[in-house]
C-alpha cells in the first residue's frame, strides 16, 4: 500500500507542478463550451424569430391578407420581395425559407376548397437545406395563415358571392359527378350563400365571415428542474466539452507511461517490489483523481461564470463525475495498450477520442442522429458520461437518476482495465 500510494503522490505531483499545462487544459474547454453554449442556445433567452422572405405574386385581397397575417406572427422575421431576390437571401443564408405566393391564387384557392379533384394553386418554398428542419414548422404556421385567409374570402359576401355562383355553375353542368354529389354540393353552397346573405345585412352575422381559425391555442412551458428555471445552454456544451478534454488528458496519462517505459523507469521498479498490477493500478487512481479535479474546475467555471446550476443531486453530480474520472483513466491506459509507443498511440488516441465524443453527444445532442444512431451510442460510454452530467445539471432529476450512467461507466472502465492489463508489456 506504501508503494502504491507513492507512486500514486508522484503522478499528482509531476502533473501539477507544470503550472502552464495545467492552465491550458483548464482554459481550453471553458472558452470552446463557452463558445458552443452560446452559439446553440446561451443562458435562458426568448425564442429567436426565424428569417423568412415573402413573394405575392398575386397580389389579391387573399394573399395580401396571408403576407400581413404572417408580418404579425412572432415567430417569423418576415421580408417582402421579388422572387429572384428572396432565392438570393436563401442562398445567402439570411433567410431559411422564402415562401412564393402565385399569381391567381386568391381566386383558385377557394375553389379549390369546394371543387372534388380540382387542381390546387402552388405555393412554392424556396428553403436553406442546412436549415431543412425550419420548413416543417414553416409550412404549418403558413397552412394556418392560409385556411384562415382562403375560408375567410370564400364565406365574405363581397368576395365569396362570385366564388360559390362559378362553382354552382359548374357543378351543375358537370356529367362526371353522380346525382348524390351534386345534391349535397349545391346543398353546401346554399347554406354558404344564407350565411353570405346574413353577413351582408347590417348587424349581420360577423363571426360566419372570419373564417376557419385553428381551433385551440397552445402555451409553451419548457420542462426543466422548475417552474422557475430556463434551459441553459452552456449546460450541455460543458458537459460536452469537459468529457472531450478529459478524455484527451487520459490519452496524454497512457502516453506518460509509455515514456516512462522507453526512458527506462520501468525497469528500475522492476528492480523494487512493484507489480505490473501494482504499477498501473497506480496510475489508473492517479489519473482518476486528476480528471475529476480538472472536471470540477471545469464546473466551478460553468457554475460561477455561466451560470449553469447543479439542480439535481449534488451527490448524483460527484457520482457521475467519479465514474467519469474512472472511464477517462482506464481509456487512456488502453490506448497506451493498444498502441504500444507513443506515436503510435497518439495518432489513435486522437481518432478514437473524436469518435467517442461525436457519438457520444458532446458536441450535438444526440437526439438529432438518426434513430439507429441513437441506439447504437447507447454502447458508446461517452453517451452515458453526457446524459449523466446533464441529468444532474438542468433536468434536476435525483440521486437514482445517476446510478444507470455511473454503473455503465464503471462496467466500461473495468473492460478497459482488463484488456490494458493483459496486454501492457514490460518492453516496447
Amino acid at each position: 500500500m506504501n508503494a502504491f500510494l507513492s507512486l500514486v503522490r508522484k503522478d499528482l505531483v509531476l502533473y501539477f507542478s507544470n503550472k502552464r499545462a495545467l492552465l491550458v487544459t483548464l482554459a481550453a474547454p471553458i472558452l470552446i463550451a463557452a463558445f458552443f453554449g452560446a452559439v446553440m442556445g446561451g443562458p435562458p433567452k426568448k425564442p429567436s424569430r426565424v428569417p423568412v422572405a415573402v413573394v405575392d405574386l398575386d397580389a389579391s385581397e387573399v394573399s395580401k391578407a396571408i403576407v400581413a397575417a404572417m408580418r404579425t406572427d412572432t415567430t417569423f422575421d418576415l421580408r417582402e420581395t421579388n422572387e429572384a431576390d428572396a432565392q438570393a437571401l436563401v442562398r445567402q443564408g439570411k433567410a431559411r425559407v422564402a415562401v412564393v405566393i402565385p399569381k391567381g391564387f386568391g381566386e383558385a384557392a377557394p375553389r379549390a376548397m369546394f371543387k372534388p379533384g380540382a387542381k390546387k394553386p402552388e405555393i412554392v418554398l424556396h428553403y436553406d437545406p442546412s436549415q431543412a428542419m425550419t420548413l416543417g414548422m414553416v409550412k404549418g404556421l403558413l397552412v394556418q395563415h392560409v385556411m384562415a385567409n382562403v375560408t375567410k374570402a370564400a364565406f365574405n359576401p363581397q368576395s365569396g358571392l362570385r366564388v360559390i355562383a362559378d362553382m354552382r355553375t359548374e357543378v351543375e353542368k358537370s356529367a362526371a359527378m353522380d346525382s348524390g354529389e351534386r345534391r349535397d354540393l349545391l346543398s353546401l353552397f346554399d347554406s354558404i350563400e344564407r350565411l353570405q346573405a346574413r353577413g351582408a345585412q347590417p348587424g349581420g352575422g360577423k363571426a360566419s365571415m372570419e373564417g376557419f381559425s385553428t381551433p385551440f391555442s397552445t402555451r409553451d412551458a419548457e420542462v426543466t428542474s422548475g417552474v422557475d428555471r430556463r434551459y441553459n445552454g452552456y449546460a450541455h456544451s460543458f458537459a460536452g466539452m469537459g468529457v472531450q478534454f478529459i478524455l484527451f488528458m487520459g490519452i496524454e496519462i497512457g502516453v506518460g507511461l509509455l515514456l516512462m517505459r522507453r526512458m527506462g523507469m520501468w525497469k528500475r521498479l522492476r528492480a523494487a517490489p512493484v507489480s505490473r498490477t501494482l504499477l498501473l493500478g497506480s496510475r489508473i487512481a492517479s489519473g482518476t483523481l486528476i480528471a475529476l479535479i480538472l472536471l470540477v474546475g471545469i464546473y466551478s467555471a460553468a457554475l460561477g461564470v455561466f451560470g449553469v446550476r447543479i439542480d439535481g443531486s449534488v451527490a448524483g453530480f460527484f457520482l457521475v463525475a467519479a465514474s467519469f474520472a474512472v472511464l477517462t483513466s482506464t481509456f487512456g491506459l488502453l490506448i497506451a495498450s493498444i498502441g504500444n509507443t507513443p506515436e503510435a498511440t497518439r495518432g489513435l488516441a486522437i481518432l478514437a477520442t473524436l469518435l467517442l465524443v461525436m457519438l457520444g453527444g458532446a458536441w450535438v445532442p444526440t437526439f438529432v442522429f438518426p434513430e439507429w444512431l441513437q441506439s447504437i451510442t447507447l454502447f458508446v460510454p461517452t453517451r452515458w458520461a453526457v446524459d449523466g452530467l446533464e441529468a444532474m445539471t438542468w433536468r434536476g432529476l435525483g440521486f437514482d437518476a445517476a446510478w444507470v450512467p455511473s454503473l455503465a461507466m464503471l462496467a466500461f472502465s473495468a473492460l478497459f482495465a482488463w484488456i490494458a492489463m493483459r496486454r501492457f508489456a514490460w518492453d516496447e
